[in-house]
């Protein structure tokens, strides 16, 4: 044996090139800390991956948008591609965006997809919301967690409007229109905030150019910078996970993070940009040409905002004219008490981590998740705003409701008026009295077992039905929550919890303790 082959091998140059990263981040110490955390699997979960992924299409496809188009108010002659409008005045905020309709390559497509991925971006992140309202995992010590979530999903509403009035097409400057009449409903200086939103007498000149600067840097850049402390925290915190056999508050059951949930979610990135490339191939939307430029001596003929402003417009178009005068100030009760409500309805989302910790003396700290029917009270106070949310939503379309049902708009406005007060309590109580029916029906499981339709007649001729007692891990679903009630001194949500009547711990696929 020779001296030479004493000597260790040497290193390659993708190690070389770790040991210099790790010698000055310690890369891989965050490697071997965070690559192999674990995630749990449930279907729910993948919300907060649809709003991340439509997210990240939509920076993308805003990208190249801004290539192409002009925010600018400066009155051209149209001569392009779309035939029925060459020769007509226009802004050149709504010339560029016909260009990048029907001159740019791929621009009406990238259009769409941009607008459909707004429209999913808001759907997933109101029900990626409302999941982990229904399920509890807002609680501690994740409510700043819930407040980033809740900024975002307000910051979006406001994206949203921004980019939609950017066309300078009739549609948008009819809700520019609306805008405009909500700020002069603020008494006092509500003329001067109009004048300085709009640099002068409406429509003035600026609006197009301050939404542009408002949609394309500062208001993403604050929802990046959220987005990425928001999955901070959630790494931070560990995952949630819904209760099951080897599940505890102390654990997380799930999939190491490299290479299994990495390779789920990079599939599930191609399958929600795919599916909204087709949505986008194959369905128009905000056909801008057929609406004309924007003038402000006319109005476009059903307009309606998107859905996610939807309700706001609804609480404007219910609430009765009032009017009243004071001190020589002329208040405009029609406009101002739903612009007032507008913000409430969303704040209340905001704060109810902190309500219901309050209420219900609850500081412990949670990470299982509550099945709906075993919070009833908190269950009954979503399904109350979801439905008066929808109410809101139809009373925002009322002319195309009273027109499609062939109605009176009268009849159409007084039914959401009045809706709007008895709808939300009869589905409190109603949404109340199911979660206490479930309850029952799953604690007469718990005690006698599943019904099989065998009928067996016993020894003294008494007829009875065999049932099949449940397997450890439904049981242990079934039960489990009264486990963690039974030390719960005052629970606002669970009446009379059932003390848990057994379960049982199978072997996991991967646990990592929680902090």
């Amino acid at each position: 044996m020779t001296a030479t082959d004493h000597r260790p091998a040497k290193a390659s140059s993708g190690e070389r090139v770790a040991d210099w990263f790790d010698g000055r981040l310690g890369v891989y110490a965050l490697g071997r800390r965070y690559l192999r955390k674990v995630f749990p699997d449930h279907w729910s979960f993948l919300l907060g991956e649809i709003c991340l992924y439509s997210f990240v299409v939509l920076i993308l496809t805003g990208v190249y948008l801004t290539l192409f188009f002009h925010p600018s108010m400066n009155e051209v002659t149209y001569h392009g591609g779309y035939v029925p409008l060459n020769g007509i005045r226009m802004s050149e905020a709504y010339a560029s965006t016909l260009h990048i309709s029907f001159d740019v390559r791929g621009g009406l497509l990238v259009r769409q997809l941009h607008h459909w991925a707004a429209l999913v971006f808001l759907a997933a992140m109101l029900t990626h919301m409302m999941r982990h309202f229904f399920t509890g995992s807002f609680r501690r010590p994740r409510e700043v967690n819930w407040v980033f979530g809740w900024t975002l999903l307000l910051l979006g509403l406001f994206e949203g409007l921004f980019g939609y009035s950017l066309p300078d097409d009739l549609l948008s400057g009819t809700g520019l229109r609306f805008v405009d009449g909500a700020v002069l409903s603020v008494p006092v200086v509500g003329t001067y905030l109009s004048f300085f939103l709009f640099g002068g007498e409406f429509p003035g000149h600026d609006i197009v150019a301050r939404f542009y600067s408002l949609h394309v840097l500062l208001i993403p850049g604050i929802m990046a910078a959220l987005v990425v402390v928001h999955l901070i925290l959630v790494v931070y915190h560990k995952h949630t996970q819904f209760a099951g056999p080897g599940k505890s508050e102390r654990n997380v059951v799930g999939s190491p993070f490299l290479p299994v949930y990495l390779a789920k979610a990079g599939g599930f990135f191609f399958l929600v940009f795919g599916v909204l490339a087709l949505i986008s191939a194959v369905a128009t939307i905000n056909p801008v040409w057929s609406y004309g430029p924007y003038r402000a001596d006319q109005v476009s003929t059903g307009a309606q905002p998107d859905w996610y402003l939807g309700f706001a417009e609804g609480l404007v178009r219910v609430m009765p004219g009032w009017e009243i005068t004071v001190a020589g100030h002329t208040f405009v009760l029609g406009v101002l008490i739903p612009i007032v409500v507008f913000p409430l309805l969303l704040v209340a989302i905001g704060v109810y981590p902190f309500v219901e910790s309050w209420v219900t003396g609850d500081r412990r700290e949670h990470h299982l998740l509550d099945r709906p029917r075993n919070r009833p009270v908190r269950t009954s106070i979503g399904a109350a705003w979801i439905s008066l949310y929808l109410i809101l939503l139809a009373g925002g379309g009322n002319d195309i409701v009273a027109t499609r049902f062939h109605l009176s708009i009268n009849t159409v406005t007084w039914a959401v008026r009045i809706s709007v007060f008895v709808v939300p309590a009869v589905v409190f109580v109603v949404t109340r009295r199911i979660c206490l029916g479930l309850q029952l029906r799953d604690r007469e499981l718990v005690a006698h077992g599943r019904a099989t339709g065998v009928v067996k007649r016993l020894p003294h001729g008494e007829y009875v039905e065999v049932h099949r007692p449940l397997d450890p891990a439904e049981l242990h679903t079934l039960t489990e929550h009264g486990h963690r009630d039974s030390s719960d001194h005052r629970d606002l949500q669970t009446a009379d919890p059932q003390p848990a009547l057994g379960g049982a711990r199978m072997p996991a696929r991967h646990e990592e303790p929680q902090p």
